[in-house]
């Protein structure tokens, strides 16, 4: 039910009064929106609402007010109160999966028109499945987001060395501007060859465009690709432009709604949103294509925090919700910038961590093939309106989490804290009829194989990441989160042979958590081309680090005139530069912060180069390393961070291991093939020192963690949960 509010709370752990919360994130997903309250000394309450894609404000707005209600305060109270309000979600993603952006235009060089259609064969393929790879037939280009009716070539020439060999024929420009004007186009983007290099024609096009939309009297935003990404391989680049033009503008809509807001309650400054690759920044950001998949990110910088708690700078991280299971690996301290994401089969020039994506999560719909006996599991989901049929809401298609409720794995009397009461008897009567009864066994051993079939791809694709990236578990931590991570953690972890495993008391809200442990941050950059050849010599090195420190400086005074304009003081905005390098003549790139901001010697470029080989040999092998070939210098940038105040977890003396203060019943639950008499836990009574032994269910109202038969869950001193294999 749209806008109807789930309230989900934490407990002042040792009972203690709390103070006024300082932070208020929120992790707007595609069914609900969490928010979370943090306060000086670390206390955390939850909020959790159905989200509410047509007016995003409304879900916000429903989620804080459980927050404040869990809290104990009025919304004016919090609002006024706080000072950072902080949005993560996927509301643009959502509007580019969904083709309900705006009308857009091109303007790009003559010859180039047909470059959206033609596309990037890796780009085209993407998302595609093994069998569909294989059969060509079913193959079909993405959507565009421009038509070619409205693409229009105008003559001109730049070459890769910024020189003008063609000039801008200014006549092309004015015809194709009124062409768009007269398609009653919303926006229109400008991508010319090697923009990145010299915008010289790009700017002239767009100053011929605003001034014939200004003649025509219409409202038709102008984009410059040069503006939104000046980053090499047109493609990448043109795909930038086109969706910061097409998604943004409905996202920031919802945003400012959502700003409004809080400021009717009394919020005092203007609300951040989270980049992709890291760090808040206004909503008034001009690259806002850069927050599109901001929900992700969260967990990611949430675990680079746990991190620095547990000792471990090395790190797999696992999400999974209703739809999908997210991941992302840290190596020793080291997180992946992925430069080229794909987003829905385009592949954009936008900075993003690393994220590895499946689709496994407990909304999940099982179909069973009646002829072939074949059970499939999604793509699609329930969501929360209908979802699963345990919900009651007319959800009519088993799921996964009807599985962990018919076996029991689910208090019916307490999902999200008692506001749903699962109705366990229709979703078995119905999961009987469309599965079990299909395949012939009985219900119990059906339910249990579907839960088996979702944790052994999540476990597989866990295995993948691993492997894909020469790592080795035993150095590594899993933490696992989001709303099922807990209720499916043993099966998706087990004989993977990882350090250690964590879970969480606010799994549900670890990414909105990690937004709230973000700094302010701008990160430009530009693409270069400096070979560095290993036998260069003194006067050469020199020559290389003044030519790097001088781009340096440019992208320094944007990024920080940016920061400025959004309130920060000078004095509190730090700024440090990295490059993008490689061995020359290979094909990815390692990002590398500069050990210095200004290379002014021989010797300084021999700090930067032998800072690249460290971090290579990190990521790589040591015996990897290939210097002989000489260095590239690719792309060239900086970010400028602003500290803003951060939530801390409170460390806390071991007490007792036995768990009975936490302990509240008994219930049957069907795993590993039988029916256990389960001990029952509250997971917000549980202590530093606790250690609950299997089969156990520890219950939460935004998450359920099972403990199978033997495993064990140690409480450490910061009360994260450690599970351990039998």
């Amino acid at each position: 039910m749209p806008g109807h509010s789930l309230i989900i709370q934490f407990y002042d752990r040792e009972c203690k009064p709390v103070t006024n919360p300082i932070v208020i994130g929120i992790d707007a997903g595609g069914t609900m929106t969490d928010t979370i309250l943090v306060d000086e000394h670390g206390h955390f309450k939850i909020g959790k609402a159905a989200t509410t894609p047509k007016n995003e404000a409304e879900g916000f707005l429903s989620s804080a007010e459980d927050a404040a209600e869990a809290w104990g305060i009025s919304l004016d109270e919090l609002f006024s109160g706080v000072n950072v309000v902080l949005y993560s979600g996927t509301g643009m993603l959502n509007t580019l999966l969904s083709r309900t952006g705006r009308r857009l235009g091109l303007i790009t060089t003559k010859g180039l028109e047909d470059m959206i259609l033609m596309g990037r064969g890796l780009q085209t393929w993407a998302d595609y499945s093994y069998a569909d790879r294989l059969h060509a037939i079913t193959h079909h280009h993405p959507d565009p987001l421009v038509p070619r009716k409205r693409t229009h070539g105008v003559t001109e020439r730049v070459d890769q060395f910024g020189d003008v060999i063609i000039p801008l024929y200014e006549k092309d420009v004015i015809k194709a501007v009124k062409a768009l004007i007269e398609d009653k186009v919303d926006s229109i983007c400008i991508m010319t060859i090697f923009s990145h290099v010299n915008p010289v024609h790009e700017k002239r096009i767009a100053e011929i465009a605003r001034a014939e939309i200004k003649k025509a009297g219409v409202d038709i935003t102008v984009y410059t690709s040069h503006e939104v990404r000046p980053v090499i391989r047109e493609q990448s680049r043109l795909n930038s432009v086109l969706i910061e033009a097409y998604a943004t503008s409905r996202g920031r809509q919802q945003l400012k709604g959502i700003e409004d807001i809080s400021k009717k309650y009394g919020f005092k400054y203007g609300v951040q949103t989270l980049l992709s690759f890291g760090g808040l920044t206004s909503i008034n950001h001009p690259r806002l294509h850069e927050t599109m998949i901001s929900g992700p990110i969260g967990g990611i910088l949430g675990a680079v925090y746990v991190g620095k708690l547990i000792g471990n700078d090395s790190l797999v991280c696992s999400d999974m919700g209703g739809t999908s299971f997210d991941m992302g690996v840290i190596t020793r301290g080291q997180t992946r910038i992925e430069n080229e994401p794909i987003m829905d089969r385009f592949k954009l020039n936008v900075p993003t961590l690393h994220l590895d994506t499946i689709g496994a999560g407990a909304g999940m719909i099982i179909k069973v093939d009646p002829l072939t006996k074949k059970v499939s599991l999604g793509p699609e989901s329930a969501g929360s309106d209908p979802g699963p049929i345990c919900f009651n809401r007319g959800g009519m298609e088993p799921t996964i989490a009807d599985c962990d409720a018919i076996l029991g794995r689910l208090n019916p009397n307490y999902f999200l804290g008692g506001k749903v009461k699962l109705d366990v008897e229709k979703a078995t009567r119905i999961f009987k009829e469309k599965c079990a009864d299909v395949l012939g066994v009985e219900i119990t051993e059906a339910a249990e194989g579907m839960i088996d079939m979702l944790e052994q791809d999540a476990n597989a694709a866990l295995r993948r990441v691993i492997s894909g990236q020469g790592i080795h578990p035993s150095q590594y931590t899993l933490l696992s989160y989001g709303g099922s991570g807990p209720l499916h953690l043993a099966g998706c972890s087990r004989g993977t042979g990882f350090k250690d495993i964590i879970t969480f008391q606010f799994a549900a809200a670890f990414s909105a958590f990690g937004c709230t442990t973000a700094d302010y941050m701008r990160r430009h950059s530009v693409s270069t081309q400096i070979d560095i050849p290993s036998s260069a010599d003194d006067k050469a090195l020199a020559t290389y680090g003044k030519k790097i420190s001088a781009i340096w400086h440019d992208l320094e005074r944007a990024a920080v005139d940016e920061m400025l304009a959004d309130g920060h003081a000078r004095e509190k905005i730090k700024v440090e530069a990295f490059l993008m390098m490689r061995y020359t003549g290979q094909l990815e790139d390692v990002e590398v912060k500069a050990p210095l901001s200004i290379l002014s010697s021989a010797d300084d470029m021999r700090r930067t180069i032998a800072q690249f080989e460290e971090v290579y040999a990190k990521i790589n092998h040591r015996v990897s390393r290939y210097g002989a070939v000489g260095f590239s210098v690719t792309e060239l940038g900086l970010t400028a961070t602003a500290d803003k105040v951060k939530p801390t977890l409170e460390k806390r003396p071991l007490g007792k291991s036995d768990p009975a203060a936490a302990h509240k019943g008994t219930r049957q639950a069907y795993i590993g093939g039988r029916w256990h008499n389960a001990n029952l836990y509250e997971m917000d009574r549980l202590q530093p020192g606790h250690e609950i032994k299997g089969p156990a269910i520890v219950e939460h109202p935004a998450t359920t963690l099972v403990v199978h038969p033997n495993d064990t869950v140690f409480v450490d001193e910061w009360t994260l949960l450690h599970y351990r294999h039998a």
